[in-house]
């Protein structure tokens, strides 16, 4: 009788910890459901510069904006032609897994051309409550879709062992495939912030079958998290039926076809619209 009488006046001292305890638990789990952390990342030869347009929509809406600068890209681009050789998707990836670490967890990650692969690679991880891929270079598995994007490749093999080097962007080159949708009166301005590229990266995602690291490869089944992807109908350089294979992964993803826009649909006229659409996508 007495041990019976300890035991439920342990029990009852015990009952206020433990629901502190729940209390806690369900705190910061409402914490963590109402973080607004997103994660921009930015594509090939760009910087955390073309989200500009992007950004102060979400801040406004109550989103804390994170958008890095790639290794040798925007803010960080100086020394760019020795600092950027030999690099690959891996290193940005890796370098992205230790600044998520300074950040709330499970953002929404919304990545621009390569920006995309790598918040595909990020997501797989299960470091994601939410994937928006704009304009998303092709990962490994995906072929070219257009006679365009097969005579880029033919256009990079003609470099030779570009994979070695850094490929500095080329404006008339731009005009056409990146910047068509951008009001001629800006494109010089627009291209003049662009920077050199490594070489093994676009190597990895454009001949990602002679890449022996796999460093573009998905395992798209284990990305959990709802999936929205953007194509610019006028874009040059990513078709919309690329847009359309990197869905097909993911069931249940949302495609979105916008008409008049291209590659650069983050900062082309609109952008703004196309921002306040996204953050209406997310799910809360």
């Amino acid at each position: 009788m007495r041990r019976k009488v300890l035991k439920g006046a342990l029990g009852l001292a015990l009952l206020p910890l433990a629901c502190a305890r729940t209390s806690a638990g369900e705190a910061a789990e409402g914490a963590k459901a109402m973080t607004k952390d997103i994660v921009m990342l930015h594509g090939a030869n760009e910087g955390a510069w073309c989200f500009d347009a992007f950004r102060p929509v979400f801040e406004s809406m109550g989103w804390t904006c994170h958008a890095p600068d790639l290794i040798g890209h925007g803010a960080r681009a100086e020394d760019a032609a020795k600092t950027l050789v030999g690099v690959g998707i891996d290193d940005y990836r890796a370098e992205l897994e230790t600044f998520l670490k300074t950040i709330p967890p499970d953002p929404v990650f919304l990545g621009h051309s390569m920006g995309a692969v790598l918040a595909q690679l990020l997501a797989a991880k299960g470091l994601a409550r939410a994937l928006v891929l704009v304009a998303p270079a092709p990962r490994a598995g995906i072929l070219p879709q257009t006679e365009a994007e097969k005579k880029l490749g033919q256009d990079l093999m003609g470099l030779g062992a570009f994979w070695n080097t850094v490929i500095n962007p080329d404006f008339d080159l731009a005009r056409v495939l990146t910047l068509n949708r951008v009001p001629e009166a800006e494109q010089r301005a627009v291209f003049d912030k662009f920077g050199p590229e490594s070489g093994r990266a676009f190597f990895e995602l454009f001949f990602w079958m002679f890449d022996r690291t796999g460093a573009t490869a998905v395992d798209t089944k284990s990305v959990t998290c709802p999936v929205l992807c953007i194509a610019g109908a006028d874009d040059n350089l990513v078709s919309v039926a690329t847009v359309r294979a990197t869905a097909a992964a993911y069931p249940g993803a949302t495609v979105l076809e916008l008409e008049g826009d291209g590659h650069m649909l983050v900062l082309e006229p609109g952008a703004e619209a196309i921002a306040r659409q996204i953050a209406a996508w997310i799910p809360a």
